[in-house]
Formats: structure tokens, C-alpha cells, sequence
């Protein structure tokens, strides 16, 4: 049963207050202050090793042997008296050089291959995810004493190769953070904005994985550590005779342990307590980020199309001509649009309506190219400005975006990056499209926060989207579709999370802007309030068909087919009092599940036996509408 009516005004999704609050929760643990400090310290000893070491630590003083703590060798000496607190500074400084140059390796190598990989999918990401297997499946202890034994003693070799062997576990990570960060509106609305998919990877993506590669950096330290003391004590890294370091301190301890247990508790503990601060560094880190990702939506970076037949354009600024559309369910292709054919001109305003599950936003993601995974035009053509976008490269669509056709999305907060403000995010955009230096770009951004309504830009642009309401980030949203001033508009649900008066505004606005930059205006909705206020045009659309296109006052004084009737009819303020609200019976069908013949005809009060079996072809009008249904003569008669 479904009602179509006003949309209810729900809570703004915030995720950077999400995130703020758990970045707060993670910084005051107690734990991860403690392990901090410890660390912060740590590096600052062994980097001034040299001035606070007491001595030389490869000084011997065999007066001194296996001497214990005291006032002038403060954890002892070894077995050839050499200090032991200079040779754990010394060595420390070996150890945390080791253990950086593996996890630099890994991060070299897996965070940008990881985001490519998620990010732009298709071949390269099979070649990057085959070669990542390939490495995974390699013993790593195996290649690791094979490097160590064809590079005696050489450190770099060792740590390089050990950072290579992590780099595809980080890899997998890395991509499936990247996929899930791909599908956040804010990166879609990058991709709509005609930003270049490097700029889009390092200014949008890189920022939202700081959390797991946090996490995999201080867990791998942990391991790289452990690993390179490991070496070191069995003499395969760096033997006693080329320097300290903490292995090779802790072998030398173990051959007089029986003489001097002491010696093990220095390097010894140190490794152990650096090892724990490290894990319960990462550890507090997981924990606070653990559902940093919101739900995935249904927008995705472009997939590949089916080819389809060279068309010429017909009339109009945008014309959708026998548009068929399919996703890729279960491994069989469902289709989800058929059919679908529209022409809109220069300045003009459609609005496209139905249920849910209609195919309304599917048009819209097919026109821009940004279907979802699995998802491909298999016949007929989208003419925009002379050019068939079913046929353009991905480099050439994303010309287009932005600056000829631009989107508004229906969840404006989540559409803005929370790790930007507002005035970075708007000069981005003006900068990708015109060229301008950062000053003038500052200047245009302000421009545009005034022509979407707000009064004072400067206290705007500093701001960032969990501190906007919902109404002033889909202003903003609005800000950024317009800064290149594209021919075409397309408004998915733009009001359908505010209130009233708020939907009034951005109505409003979308009008003067409209008239002002001379846009053509398409405008998703279920709102026919919305269809009244701004659209010359309306497309009714029913379960992957358009199945009546007229003029807004046709469809409201005279619609031509039963849905459009059916869906006026169901409007909650024709409900009387005490009555049920008047609803459609039935429901869409599912894509895939659609009848042979007319696919409203199971939930229809006028089919007949004609109305199954074969398809209802879209048939022109008088009025220069069209409708979908074998009996809209009689439907119009009967009014």
C-alpha cells in the first residue's frame, strides 16, 4: 500500500560530529595518552642519544665486567663492560629506524594501491587484488631468511622485503575502507563537480582512512619490531661487532644470563613495553573508529556501458532517447529501466514522478553516468548539448559534470566532506572548472553564498557540514552545483529532509536561480506540491517506464493515464476525517518480476484482457502530451 504525500522532515545525518566525538573518545583513554607519552618520549631519547648517552657505547672498561646499576653506569655493564644505557639509546635509535623503514614500505605501497584499486575498480583493480593475492599466498618467514641470507647483515634489505610482504594485507584493508568511503554522497558529489579522480583519491578519500591505517601502522610497528629484534638476536641483521641494538643486546644477555640476569631485563623490557604500547595504541584507535563509515548508498564512481548504435540527437538540450537500463543481480542482468524517452530544452523545468522503486533516480544516475555496480546502458542514447554521453570516456563525462550538467543530492549534509569547510569545498569546484587562483576563487565562492541566500559568506565559509543546519547545507549544495553555471540542473528530492518553510526557501531559489543563470531544471520528487511550485513538465514514471508525460496542469486537471491518476488520488488532504488515507493497492513490482504487457495493469481499475500480453508503447497525445495506456481516450473522456 503507498501513499504518495509530503515527505515528514527528518534529523541531518552528521558524520563529522560522528567522527569528532569519536576522535574525542579515543584521545581521553587513559591508555592511549599513557602508551603516547611513552612513545613521544621514547623518540625524543633516541634521537638524543648522543647527548644524553653517559658514554661511548661500544666503550669497554673490563674493570667493569657484567657490573650491576650504579651511580656511574646506571643499568650496569656487559660482559666486555660496556654501558648498557648507552647501548639501549644507540641501539634504539637501529631498532625504530628499522622498524620505520618496513612500515614506510608498506605504507608506500599499499595505501595508494589500495585506494586506486577500491576507487577506481574495474582492470586495475583486478591486476592490483591478483598480485596481492599472489603475494599473500608466499610464506613470508621463507622470503624473509631468503633476503637476510643473500643480504647478510644488511637491514634495509630485510625491513624493505618485510614491508613489501605487509603491504598486501594493508592493501585489502585499504580497499574495502575505499570502497565503502567511494559511495559517500560527499565523494559523489565530487565526481558530480567534474573533479579529476586523483584530486578526488587524495583530497576526499585519504582523509577518510586515516582511522584503519592508523590502526594497521601501529599494529605493524608492533610486529616489525618483534620481528627485527628477532633477527637481530639470532646475528642474521646486525651482529654485535657493527653496533648495538636491541636484539643483539638481548643475545649477548642470554649467553650470561646464568652470571647476570640483569642484562636481560633492560633491552629485554624495553622491547616488551614498546611491543605493548604499541598494540594498545591500536587497539584504543580500532575501537574508536569501529563504525566510522555510514551506510552505503546507492551512487558509485562510473561503471563501463554497453555500446549502443550511433544515434543523431534530436531536438533540445537533453534528449533520452529508447533508453534501457539493467543492474547485475545475482549474476544475471535485471532490467531496470525501459524505454525511457524525453527531450527537455534550454531554461526549461520537468519534474519526474512516482513511487518508490519507479526508476526515477536511476534516470537520473544514467544520464550522469554514475550507475550502480553492475550497472550499464544496453540500449539507446543520451544527447546532451550535441554529444551522446553513452559514448563519451570517463575523462570526457567528467568535462561535462559540473559544468554542463550538475546535480543537487537529496542528503545535503552528507554530500559535504566533513574533513573540509564549506569555502575549501566551494573553491575546489571553481578552481577544477575556471582556472582561478585561490584569491579570485575565494571571491567567487563568497559570490555564490550570496546568490543562494546568505548574507554574511565570510562567517559561512569556515564552517563545516556537521555545523550547518539541513537547510543551509543544501544551499551550499546548491552553491557548488552552480559555480561553473552548467546548462542543466538536476535536483534529486532536494527538499524532501526539511520542513516546510525551509522547502519553501530552496524552492524559491531554485526558481530565481533558474531564471537568473537560464538552467534547464529536472527535479526528482514524490512531492506533487514541488511539481506545482517549480516544473513546466512532468514525467510520470511506473515501474521502469515513462508512462505519461504532459504539462503540469494537464496531469493535475486531466491526467491521461490511471497512475498519474491513481497517485493524485491518493493524496492525504483529500482524506476525510475518520477515513483511511486513500492509497494505491498493491505495490511496484520488483524489476524483473514486471508483467509481459502493461505494467501497472495488476493494480489498474480499467485493464482489460488487451492490456497483457505484449508491451504498451508511449503514445502521443493531443497538446503535445503522451501516455502510456491503450484506453486514455476513454480515460479523458469520462472527465
Amino acid at each position: 500500500m503507498t501513499t504518495i504525500a509530503n515527505q515528514a522532515p527528518t534529523s541531518p545525518v552528521t558524520p563529522s560530529r560522528t567522527q569528532s566525538r569519536m576522535r574525542t573518545s579515543v584521545v581521553r583513554k587513559p591508555i592511549v595518552l599513557v602508551c603516547s607519552v611513552y612513545l613521544l618520549l621514547l623518540v625524543v631519547a633516541v634521537l638524543a642519544a648522543p647527548i644524553l648517552a653517559p658514554g661511548d657505547p661500544n666503550l669497554q672498561d673490563l674493570a667493569h665486567v657484567l657490573a650491576g646499576p650504579g651511580g656511574v653506569h646506571w643499568l650496569g655493564t656487559d660482559q666486555l663492560g660496556r654501558d648498557v644505557f648507552s647501548r639501549l639509546l644507540h641501539g634504539g635509535g637501529v631498532a625504530l629506524l628499522d622498524v620505520a623503514t618496513a612500515v614506510l614500505t608498506s605504507l608506500a605501497v599499499g595505501v595508494p594501491l589500495g585506494i586506486a584499486a577500491g576507487y577506481l575498480g574495474g582492470w586495475p583493480e583486478r591486476i592490483i587484488t591478483r598480485v596481492a593475492d599472489l603475494v599473500f599466498a608466499v610464506p613470508g618467514i621463507v622470503v624473509l631468511l631468503m633476503v637476510v641470507a643473500i643480504f647478510p647483515g644488511n637491514d634495509l634489505a630485510a625491513m624493505v622485503t618485510l614491508g613489501l610482504l605487509h603491504a598486501p594485507g594493508l592493501l585489502r584493508i585499504v580497499r574495502a575502507s575505499t570502497l565503502a568511503c567511494r559511495r559517500e554522497l560527499f565523494v559523489t558529489a565530487a565526481v558530480l563537480s567534474g573533479l579529476r579522480a586523483v584530486t578526488i583519491m587524495r583530497r576526499h578519500i585519504v582523509p577518510s582512512l586515516a582511522g584503519p591505517i592508523i590502526v594497521q601502522t601501529s599494529l605493524f610497528c608492533a610486529s616489525a619490531l618483534v620481528i627485527e629484534s628477532g633477527l637481530s638476536f639470532l646475528g642474521l641483521l646486525r651482529p654485535d661487532s657493527s653496533g648495538p641494538s636491541w636484539g643483539n643486546m638481548v643475545s649477548q644477555a642470554a649467553r650470561v644470563s646464568s652470571q647476570a640476569p640483569w642484562l636481560l631485563v633492560p633491552a629485554g623490557g624495553l622491547i616488551a613495553i614498546t611491543v605493548l604500547a604499541l598494540s594498545l595504541l591500536g587497539d584504543a584507535v580500532r575501537d574508536g573508529t569501529v563504525g566510522r563509515s555510514v551506510p552505503v548508498v546507492a551512487l558509485r564512481a562510473p561503471t563501463p556501458r554497453h555500446p549502443v548504435s550511433p544515434a543523431e540527437p534530436g531536438g533540445g538540450l537533453l534528449h533520452v532517447r529508447g533508453l534501457d537500463v539493467t543492474l547485475r543481480r545475482g549474476g544475471v542482468d535485471v532490467p531496470v529501466l525501459k524505454d525511457v524517452s524525453f527531450t527537455i530544452e534550454a531554461g526549461e523545468s520537468i519534474g519526474i514522478v512516482g513511487e518508490s522503486g519507479c526508476g526515477k533516480s536511476t534516470t537520473a544516475k544514467a544520464i550522469l553516468g554514475l550507475l550502480p555496480a553492475g550497472g550499464r546502458v544496453t540500449a539507446g542514447a543520451v544527447h546532451f548539448d550535441g554529444k551522446d554521453l553513452t559514448h563519451l570516456k570517463e575523462k570526457e563525462l567528467s568535462r561535462i559534470r559540473g559544468s554542463g550538467i550538475a546535480l543537487i543530492s537529496q542528503d545535503a549534509v552528507n554530500s559535504l566532506d566533513p574533513a573540509y569547510t564549506v569555502g575549501s569545498q566551494l573553491r575546489e569546484v571553481i578552481i577544477r572548472h575556471t582556472g582561478l587562483a585561490r584569491k579570485p576563487a575565494g571571491e567567487r565562492a563568497a559570490e555564490l553564498l550570496r546568490m543562494v541566500r546568505f548574507p554574511d559568506p565570510a562567517a559561512i565559509m569556515p564552517r563545516r557540514a556537521h555545523e550547518l543546519s539541513g537547510g543551509m547545507a543544501q544551499r551550499i549544495g546548491i552553491a557548488m552545483a552552480i559555480a561553473a553555471e552548467p546548462k542543466l540542473l538536476i535536483a534529486d528530492e532536494p527538499t524532501s529532509a526539511l520542513d516546510v518553510t525551509v522547502q519553501a526557501e530552496i524552492l524559491a531559489l531554485l526558481r530565481d536561480l533558474r531564471r537568473q543563470l537560464g538552467m534547464a531544471l529536472i527535479i526528482v520528487t514524490h512531492d506533487w506540491g514541488v511539481l506545482a511550485d517549480v516544473c513546466d513538465r512532468t514525467l510520470v514514471m511506473y515501474a521502469g517506464e515513462i508512462v505519461e508525460s504532459a504539462t503540469v496542469e494537464q496531469i493535475y486537471t486531466a491526467p491521461g493515464h490511471p497512475y498519474s491518476a491513481a497517485l493524485l488520488a491518493s493524496n492525504p488532504q483529500l482524506a476525510e476525517a475518520g477515513e483511511p488515507l486513500p492509497t494505491i493497492s498493491g505495490r511496484v513490482p520488483e524489476p524483473g518480476r514486471w508483467p509481459s504487457g502493461c505494467h501497472f495493469e495488476p493494480r489498474c481499475g480499467f485493464a482489460t484482457d488487451a492490456c497483457t500480453g505484449k508491451p504498451i508503447l508511449l503514445s502521443p497525445l493531443p497538446d503535445e502530451r503522451a501516455s502510456r495506456c491503450i484506453r486514455t481516450e476513454q480515460l479523458l473522456a469520462g472527465r
